[in-house]
C-alpha cells in the first residue's frame, strides 16, 4: 500500500487530531490507530457543512455533476491502496473490493448523469389566470430544493458502496446537500483513504470546504450528537436494527424532528411453489445455498427463510440444500462483534421449539460457516423469533402443509426489504393471490431469481415497510434516492430574477 494512514478526521477541508483514539482490529495484516470522534468535531463539521451549504446548495447541476464525476475518479486513482486496506480491514476477497469500488464509483457517475438530464427536479407550473371567475389565479411553480447538510453513516458489510463515498453521499451531493460521515470503526482506514479523494476532488472543483467532512468512529456519542444537531436536517444509515432504531428514536425527539433514512436489515423470504419445486428442486436448493453463502452471509438481502409445502418433493429440497451447504468452508466475517452476534443467532434458532437441525457446523472466533434448520408454518406462526434476521449464512426451511398455509406465511410478515417467488407457468395461478399480499410487504419483489443483487438503476427499490426500513416510501439504491434530500417548494408570483436558476 502506497497511503501511509495518519489516522485522522477530515473537518471541513482540515486533518483533525483527537485526543482519544481506537485501535482497528483488522481481519488480517497491521492494526492501526485513529482518532477517535468527539463532539467538538461533530460541531465543527456540521456548522462549516452549513456556511458550505449557502454556496453549494445554490450551485448548477453541471458544477455538481463536475464534482462527482472527479470524486468518482480521485477514488479509482487510488483503487490499489483501497482493495489493500479494505481486505486487511474486513477479510473480504480482492475480487469483492474491486467490485465494489465499480459499484461505487458508477453510483457517483449515475447521479452526475441523472441531475444533468433534471426530471429529477419535478418542475411543475400553472401559468397565472388573472381573467378567471370567481377568483384569479397566481403563478404558481414548483421544483424540488435540497434541505441542507446530511448525516451519513457508514455501513459495516459494505466499505465503500454503503459507507463514505456510498449511495447516501452521492445522492446527497448530487441534491446539493452538503455530507457529514460519522465512518465505521469496522473499516475506518478505509475511509481516511476515500476521504482523501473526496479531499482531492473538492480542491480541483473549487469547492467549499465543508461540502464534505469525516469523522471517524469508536465513540457511540459521536452518532447520538450527529443526529442531534440542530442543522442536520436528514439521516441516512445502513446498519442494525436495535441501532438505526436508537438513532431514528433521537431524530423523532428533537425540538425540530427530522427524517432518518435507515434501511436496517430483513429475512427476505422466498416462496417455493410446487411446480417449480417438483422440476427444478435441485437446482433451487443449489441456487439457494450460493446466494446465502455469499460473503459470509453478510447482505441486508441475504434470503434467510424458504417456504415450502412439505411432502417428498420438500424433503429432497431440504437434503439438496443440505448438501450445497456442507461444502461451502468458513469464510471470515466482517468484524469480532458481527461474529458473535451470528453465533448468538445461531443458537436462538437451535433453541426455539418446533426447529430441527438439517445441517450443524462449527462457527469459532471471526469464521463462519452455514447452517440449516427446519420448521413447519405452524410453529413459524407461533415464534416470532424465527422471523428475525440472523446476519449471516444461516438459512430455515419453513413447510407448510397447505398453499393456504404459506398464503398465511406471507401475510404475516414484518416489514422486508425484498420477497421472492420461484415459481413455473403451472404455479401462476395459485401465485396470484401472493402478490397484492407481498406488495404490503416488500420493496422489490422478485421472480425466480435470488435477491443478493442490487442493481443500481433508476427503477430499483431499495427499502420496504418497517422494519426493513424506517420510511417506506423511499429507496436508498438508485437514482430515486435523490428524492431524500430534496423538498418540493413553491414559488407564487416570484419575479424571474429571484428564482432559482432551474426555474428560470
Amino acid at each position: 500500500m502506497t497511503f501511509m494512514l495518519h489516522g485522522k478526521h477530515l473537518i471541513a477541508g482540515q486533518w483533525v487530531e483527537s485526543d482519544q483514539t481506537f485501535v482497528s482490529s483488522p481481519a488480517f495484516g497491521e492494526a492501526h490507530s485513529f482518532s477517535k470522534g468527539s463532539l467538538a468535531e461533530v460541531n465543527a463539521a456540521v456548522e462549516a457543512a452549513e456556511h458550505a451549504f449557502l454556496e453549494y446548495g445554490y450551485s448548477s447541476r453541471e458544477v455538481r455533476a463536475e464534482f462527482l464525476n472527479v470524486i468518482a475518479d480521485e477514488i479509482d486513482a487510488r483503487g490499489d491502496d483501497i482493495t489493500a486496506i479494505g481486505c486487511s480491514e474486513t477479510g473480504l476477497p480482492e475480487a469483492r473490493l474491486i467490485g465494489e469500488r465499480g459499484r461505487t464509483c458508477g453510483q457517483l457517475r449515475l447521479f452526475a448523469e441523472h441531475i444533468l438530464q433534471g426530471n429529477y427536479l419535478d418542475k411543475r407550473h400553472d401559468a397565472a389566470l388573472p381573467e378567471r371567475q370567481p377568483l384569479p389565479r397566481a403563478d404558481l411553480k414548483l421544483i424540488q430544493r435540497p434541505i441542507g447538510p446530511i448525516a451519513v453513516f457508514g455501513a459495516s458489510n459494505f466499505p465503500l458502496a454503503f459507507s463514505t463515498a456510498g449511495g447516501d453521499t452521492a445522492a446527497a451531493l448530487a441534491a446539493g446537500c452538503p455530507v457529514v460521515v460519522k465512518g465505521h470503526s469496522a473499516h475506518p482506514g478505509t475511509g481516511e483513504i476515500v476521504a482523501e479523494a473526496i479531499h482531492a476532488a473538492i480542491q480541483k472543483c473549487g469547492m467549499p470546504a465543508g461540502v464534505f467532512s469525516l469523522i471517524q468512529g469508536g465513540n457511540r456519542d459521536v452518532g447520538s450528537a450527529l443526529v442531534q444537531h440542530p442543522l442536520i436536517k436528514a439521516v441516512g444509515f445502513t446498519g442494525s436494527l436495535a441501532g438505526g432504531r436508537a438513532l431514528f428514536d433521537l431524530c423523532a425527539a428533537r425540538s425540530e424532528p427530522i427524517p432518518f433514512f435507515g434501511e436496517l436489515g430483513s429475512v427476505n423470504p422466498m416462496f417455493l411453489f410446487p411446480h417449480a419445486v417438483s422440476n427444478r428442486g435441485e437446482a433451487l436448493a443449489k441456487g439457494w445455498a450460493g446466494s446465502l453463502t455469499i460473503g459470509a452471509g453478510q447482505f441486508c438481502t441475504n434470503p434467510g427463510i424458504a417456504v415450502l409445502l412439505a411432502g417428498e418433493d420438500a424433503d429432497l429440497f431440504v437434503s439438496n440444500t443440505s448438501e450445497a451447504l456442507s461444502s461451502v468452508s468458513s469464510q471470515t466475517m466482517l468484524t469480532d462483534g458481527i461474529a458473535e452476534a451470528y453465533r448468538a443467532g445461531q443458537q436462538r434458532i437451535a433453541s426455539t421449539s418446533g426447529v430441527q437441525e438439517i445441517l450443524k457446523t462449527s462457527c469459532d472466533s471471526r469464521n463462519a460457516t452455514p447452517y440449516l434448520y427446519a420448521t413447519t408454518a405452524k410453529e413459524w406462526l407461533l415464534n416470532e423469533s424465527l422471523a428475525e434476521e440472523v446476519f449471516g449464512p444461516l438459512g430455515v426451511i419453513v413447510l407448510a402443509s397447505s398453499l393456504e398455509e404459506m398464503q398465511k406465511v406471507a401475510t404475516n410478515l414484518e416489514g422486508q426489504l425484498t420477497c421472492t417467488l420461484h415459481l413455473d407457468e403451472a404455479d401462476m395461478n395459485e401465485a396470484k393471490c401472493f402478490i397484492p399480499v407481498l406488495e404490503r410487504k416488500a420493496g422489490r419483489i422478485l421472480a425466480n431469481a435470488f435477491p443478493t443483487g442490487v442493481e443500481v438503476c433508476d427503477s430499483m427499490v431499495h427499502g420496504g415497510p418497517y422494519p426493513a426500513s424506517t420510511n417506506f416510501g423511499a429507496t436508498s439504491v438508485g437514482t430515486m434516492s435523490i428524492r431524500r434530500f430534496l423538498r418540493p417548494v413553491c414559488y407564487q408570483d416570484i419575479p424571474t430574477a429571484l428564482l432559482p436558476a432551474d426555474l428560470m
